[in-house]
């Protein structure tokens, strides 16, 4: 007897399955970070059901428990009472109209998914007995709450109160909690669209007990009577489509809190799709949104590609998670790089002449010149010259690995494969990722910790953000002269071809990236970042909380040093008029002012004459030389193309014929009249300009120059 006792004690003890639902498969659920939903994919059995939920709504629960199961909260499992009552009833009609199943019954019978006879039932009531020993009595109620069905692909009271009502389940009303509790019950009212009459007096018979068992009070039961039931199930709520469509993706049938705000959310995508319809009608269908927190560094509102709904080819990429050509937007972290490391000081005059690097001529946007243009201008007004000599200057391979190191993916290739080009969009970029950059930059300033990150001086850090708060903004407002205006330091980028139009800006708290363009890669007149992205962002911080500017470097973050004025540059000999600067500790490296020279006993500016040529043209207070003789070292003439050194290939035009190159020459003197070389052939005299249009035959050659005080200049180059 104790050893049949030990084997049936034993076997009940082993009768049920480890894990109830192992092979029910879940929809992925995507929720923002305060657990509002933002969208959800289906199940892999094309079912609404939802991953297990830990709490069951206290309405439903309530409205459950007094449907279903009265004595739950007592019995063991199984309810005698309930079973007896339901073999007299079933007696009485003839047929089966009462089951008598306890809702750990009914947990057993929906994991089990047999046929429903006696000899089922039983083996429920057994497994019912030994779930209630595993299990607390809430924790059955919400296997219930997660698996009971609701009619058609529906299963799961959160699916269905998403479905029906389109609202959490924990904010259903009264009479929407008791339609849900009487649906499962009812396998012939199973649609929410059939027997509506039938369903809505099972309904108000359940809030009847509610309120007589003191659950809810008079009005609010007839209240609850009087509310119509739904007439379709509700679309399931669609926020930030592609990011929920990557977390579905990598997490597939999970419940995935993640760190996007719905409320910001919503603003944004109104934002962008107010702005992409727009600018749809210019041919330019896509645009892609982020808003990262500064401090966290992670998204708060994301939008992959705005408008999803709008049909169009493209509509479904992920545009912010897309590689896309950078075009400007990376100028900002050399300008950094090369402050931190003392190779330039904020304003330190740059070049801004005509250029050929073996046979790569890049060119501002404006197609024009400023001679010589501080750092800090160059980068607000994005000019394209000056960054390929910084480049040049900082070099390829260390600026490729300066910007893997900050967090970009998406240079694949061989640094060498990017050349200089590299900083004009050479490369491709992600906008999630490098808005992630500049956000990173402003948490590091603020004295939050990142592993690894390369921008190590917040002097420089500082200085950056400075110059971007220079940018002409879309609005033309002077944020200085505005009290209300935000200061923002902000970037924007356009790619060749005018394919991609960035927009990326960061303040104390938020970084915002905003990329337009078409998905498919073509390109659109008027696709310009400042024109296009630019208004974008500014309405997107708009709706941000207010951020303060970030405050001075801390005291021993810097150095003071005096800087020329005029070249920007650490004060040279002859240097008068100076500035005591805030710099990057690095600073000390770089070369002091060397265009200050004494001519004819006096201190004068003098700039190479290439820079000189266009310098003056928009600075009429510049003064040259008086002597155009070579005086302390000082060469009156330039070669403004090419380099000394450049390799080149003479283009044909479409008929075949062969023009030549043009060489051009800047000369201090207007009036300075040159003598051309080839080699050892004379080729003839310029004056005034001083240009050559020659056609050497394939090789290197050299070309000299003589003006008529005797100076002269040589330089080598190579026809391809």
């Amino acid at each position: 007897m104790i050893a049949a006792f030990a084997v049936l004690l034993l076997a009940w003890l082993c009768c049920l399955p480890r894990h109830l639902f192992r092979d029910v498969s879940y929809s992925s659920v995507v929720l923002d970070r305060n657990g509002e939903l933002l969208g959800a994919r289906i199940s892999e059995d094309q079912q609404w059901r939802f991953p297990p939920c830990e709490e069951v709504p206290d309405k439903y629960a309530k409205a459950l428990v007094e449907f279903e199961d009265r004595h739950f909260r007592w019995h063991p499992g199984v309810d005698p009472a309930a079973l007896g009552r339901a073999i007299i009833q079933n007696a009485k009609a003839g047929h089966v109209v009462s089951g008598g199943s306890t809702i750990t019954m009914q947990v057993i019978r929906m994991s089990r998914g047999k046929d429903r006879n006696l000899w089922q039932k039983a083996i429920e009531a057994i497994q019912a007995t030994r779930l209630e020993l595993r299990c607390s009595k809430d924790e059955i109620l919400a296997m219930y709450a997660t698996h009971a069905p609701f009619g058609g692909n529906v299963v799961g009271i959160e699916a269905a109160s998403w479905r029906y009502f389109g609202r959490p389940a924990d904010d259903l009303s009264w009479s929407e909690a008791a339609l849900l509790a009487v649906l499962p019950n009812s396998p012939s009212y199973i649609h929410i669209s059939k027997n509506r009459d039938k369903l809505v007096q099972k309904r108000n018979r359940l809030l009847e007990r509610l309120y007589q068992k003191g659950y809810i009070d008079e009005d609010d039961y007839l209240l609850a009577c009087e509310e119509p039931l739904p007439d379709e199930p509700h679309p399931l709520p669609s926020y930030a489509f592609h990011y929920v469509e990557r977390c579905c993706s990598e997490h597939h049938g999970e419940r995935i809190r993640t760190s996007i705000d719905l409320s910001l959310q919503k603003s944004v995508e109104e934002i962008t799709t107010r702005w992409s319809h727009e600018l749809s009608l210019s041919g330019i269908n896509d645009m892609a949104a982020v808003v990262i927190d500064v401090h966290s560094g992670e998204p708060l509102a994301w939008v992959g590609n705005a408008d999803p709904d709008r049909n169009r080819p493209g509509v479904k990429v992920d545009a912010a998670s897309a590689p896309r050509s950078t075009g400007s937007i990376l100028k900002p972290f050399l300008y950094c790089a090369m402050l931190q490391d003392g190779e330039i000081l904020p304003h330190t005059l740059l070049q801004d002449t005509p250029v050929n690097i073996n046979g790569f001529t890049p060119q501002n946007f404006d197609l024009q010149y400023a001679g010589a243009v501080p750092a800090s201008q160059a980068l607000s007004r994005s000019l394209n010259i000056p960054s390929v000599h910084l480049l040049q200057q900082y070099g390829v391979p260390k600026f490729h690995d300066l910007l893997k190191a900050a967090g970009m993916t998406s240079l694949t290739r061989a640094s060498g494969d990017y050349g200089l080009s590299l900083i004009l969009g050479g490369g491709e970029g992600k906008l999630g990722e490098i808005t992630r950059i500049y956000a990173n930059m402003a948490k590091w300033y603020q004295g939050e910790d990142i592993k690894d990150f390369p921008f190590y001086d917040r002097t420089a850090v500082w200085h950056t953000f400075e110059a971007l708060s220079e940018v002409n903004r879309p609005d033309e407002m002077d944020w200085k002269l505005i009290s209300s205006v935000r200061k923002v330091a902000w970037k924007t980028g356009t790619s060749w071809g005018f394919r991609d139009a960035w927009a990326v800006g960061v303040t104390t708290d938020f970084a915002v990236g905003v990329w337009s363009g078409n998905a498919q890669g073509q390109g659109a007149a008027g696709l310009v970042g400042g024109r296009t992205s630019g208004p974008v962002l500014f309405d997107i911080f708009n709706t941000l909380p207010r951020s303060e500017w970030f405050s001075e470097p801390p005291y021993g973050e810097y150095i003071m040093a005096e800087v020329c004025r005029q070249s920007g540059r650490l004060k040279g000999l002859h240097c008068e008029d100076c500035d005591t600067l805030m710099l990057p500790k690095n600073a000390l490296r770089s070369k002091p002012c060397s265009y200050h020279r004494i001519v004819d006993g006096q201190v004068m500016f003098l700039l190479p004459p290439a820079m000189e040529w266009y310098y003056k043209q928009s600075h009429p207070e510049y003064v040259p030389a008086p002597s155009h003789r070579s005086n302390g070292g000082y060469l009156p003439m330039e070669f403004i193309y090419p380099q000394n050194g450049s390799s080149m290939s003479i283009p044909k035009q479409m008929d075949g014929s062969i023009t030549g190159i043009v060489f051009s020459l800047a000369h201090s003197n207007p009036d300075a009249e040159v003598f051309w070389h080839l080699d050892t052939d004379y080729l003839g005299t310029t004056k005034y300009i001083h240009q050559m249009t020659l056609a050497p035959d394939k090789g290197h050659h050299n070309i000299t120059v003589v003006d008529n005080d005797g100076n002269s200049l040589s330089i080598g180059f190579t026809i391809e």
